[in-house]
C-alpha cells in the first residue's frame, strides 16, 4: 500500500501551462550555481512549482546559453534533409550534427516547414513524370486534326476503305458473321426468356 502524505490523501497541484519569466529566471539561476542534474529535486529546490521533467526541457530547449536562436539557414535546412533522409525521425542524432540547435526545434521545423515542402516537390515530380510518358501530339497531326476538322483534304493523308472492307461480294459485304452471331444472341435470349415465363 503506497505511503499517505501529511495532508491525508490530497496531492500537490503542480503548475501546467506557460512558463513565467520569474520562473525561467529562477530556474536558470539555481542550475548555474548548483549544475543540471537530478531534475526533481531540481524543481523543488529551485522553489518552482513545476515536475522536474518541465524543468528539464524548458533548460534544454530554451534556457541554455549554447542554444543557437533565430531562423535556420539554408545551410542547416539543406543539412537537415540529407540527415533526415539518412537517419529518419531521429531529432536528438539530426541536432547533435547542427551546433545550437535542439532537437524540438528541428522537429518542429520538419513538421511545420520542411515535410511540406518536400511533398510538394513529390507532386510536381510525379506531373512532370506523367507529362512525359503521355504521348504528345507533334506539330504535324495538330495541323492534319486542324485541316481535316476545317474540312480540308491532306494530300498525305491517304484513306483506302477497301483496305479494311471486302466490297467483291454483293449484298452481305462479308459481314456475315455478324448476322450469325446475332442470330444466336437473339436464339439465347428467347430460351432464356421462356426458361423465366415456365418458373
Amino acid at each position: 500500500m503506497a505511503p499517505k502524505n501529511n495532508e491525508g490523501s490530497a496531492k500537490k497541484v503542480m503548475n501546467k501551462g506557460a512558463w513565467t519569466a520569474e520562473e525561467d529566471k529562477k530556474l536558470a539561476q539555481y542550475i548555474e550555481i548548483h549544475g543540471a542534474k537530478r531534475w526533481k529535486a531540481v524543481a523543488t529546490k529551485a522553489g518552482l512549482n513545476r515536475c522536474g521533467k518541465s524543468c528539464r526541457l524548458r533548460w534544454l530547449n530554451y534556457l541554455r546559453p549554447n542554444i543557437k536562436r533565430g531562423n535556420i539557414s539554408d545551410d542547416e535546412e539543406d543539412l537537415i534533409l540529407r540527415l533526415h533522409k539518412l537517419l529518419g525521425n531521429r531529432w536528438s542524432l539530426i541536432a547533435g550534427r547542427l551546433p545550437g540547435r535542439t532537437d524540438n526545434e528541428i522537429k518542429n521545423y520538419w513538421n511545420s516547414h520542411l515535410s511540406k515542402k518536400i511533398n510538394q516537390k513529390e507532386k510536381i515530380t510525379e506531373i512532370s513524370k506523367t507529362h512525359e510518358t503521355m504521348p504528345q501530339k507533334t506539330w504535324n497531326s495538330v495541323q492534319v486534326d486542324d485541316e481535316s476538322s476545317k474540312g480540308v483534304e491532306n494530300p498525305e493523308v491517304n484513306f483506302d476503305v477497301n483496305e479494311f472492307f471486302d466490297f467483291s461480294k454483293e449484298g452481305s459485304y462479308g459481314l456475315e458473321w455478324v448476322n450469325k452471331f446475332l442470330e444466336l444472341d437473339e436464339d439465347a435470349w428467347l430460351t432464356e426468356k421462356s426458361s423465366l415465363r415456365k418458373q
